[in-house]
């Protein structure tokens, strides 16, 4: 694996919901061409990290660099075309539209994106069903299309959650085969998973998070000696 240096670096970020205090302190970093999973249970503060990356939250204090640019006073949009995709647990498809119009949608934030063409080849599923409404797709094609519009976009850091909750196994085994090609080309992802037999094959560092605290890293040559000490936190 090469990486080129830091892409995303995080530190002291707390995070609020109104008077809810949800993050307290996240340190973390993401190098390119790596996945790393935020591990934890629900309610952990995983999804509120990504949200606070792109000012997604009430309030944030600490630092937050991206490519090197600090975006903590940012607004969302700007962060958006530093080069970050947010696919969000809920997906945001537009259900009137067909696949190809919700793809062609997003504004480009970069100029390298994939092209549609490329898209369809590595969703096939997706250009099999490309004039389907929104409404018409099953929850794996929605998620596939979540992540190609991203990728449409020319995003190069990847801040996925819970893409494969819900899914059949094969479309899960898709994801994942698509998660490896996308690091293959360089692409940094940060990655929310419940699935830990998905995450554990294509990750490169685990960060376990504990309300509101990483409480662990584990480097993905670590799993093995250290499965108890994630079983205790995962229950996996």
């Amino acid at each position: 694996m090469t990486t080129y240096g830091e892409k995303i670096r995080i530190s002291d970020l707390h995070a609020f919901y109104g008077e809810s205090h949800i993050l307290h302190g996240i340190d973390l970093n993401v190098k390119q061409g790596e996945l790393v999973t935020l591990l934890g249970r629900n309610g952990a503060g995983r999804s509120t990290t990504l949200r606070a990356i792109m000012n997604m939250v009430g309030k944030r204090s600490g630092t937050i660099n991206i490519n090197g640019r600090q975006t903590i006073g940012m607004a969302s949009h700007r962060i958006a075309h530093l080069g970050i995709g947010y696919c969000p647990e809920e997906r945001a498809i537009f259900s009137s539209l067909n696949v190809e119009e919700n793809l062609m949608l997003p504004p480009a934030v970069r100029s390298d994106g994939m092209s549609v063409e490329e898209i369809y080849s590595m969703f096939p599923n997706l250009y099999e069903r490309r004039y389907s409404q929104g409404t018409r797709l099953s929850g794996g094609e929605q998620q596939m299309l979540a992540l190609a519009r991203i990728l449409r976009s020319g995003a190069n850091i990847l801040l996925l959650d819970e893409i494969t909750e819900g899914l059949a196994p094969v479309i899960v085994k898709k994801l994942g085969e698509v998660l490896q090609k996308l690091k293959e080309r360089g692409l940094t992802i940060l990655l929310v998973e419940q699935n830990f037999r998905f995450a554990a094959p294509i990750a490169d560092r685990h960060y376990v998070m504990e309300h509101g605290h990483i409480v662990e890293e584990v480097r993905a040559d670590e799993l093995e000696a250290r499965a108890d000490m994630l079983h205790t936190y995962l229950g996996v």
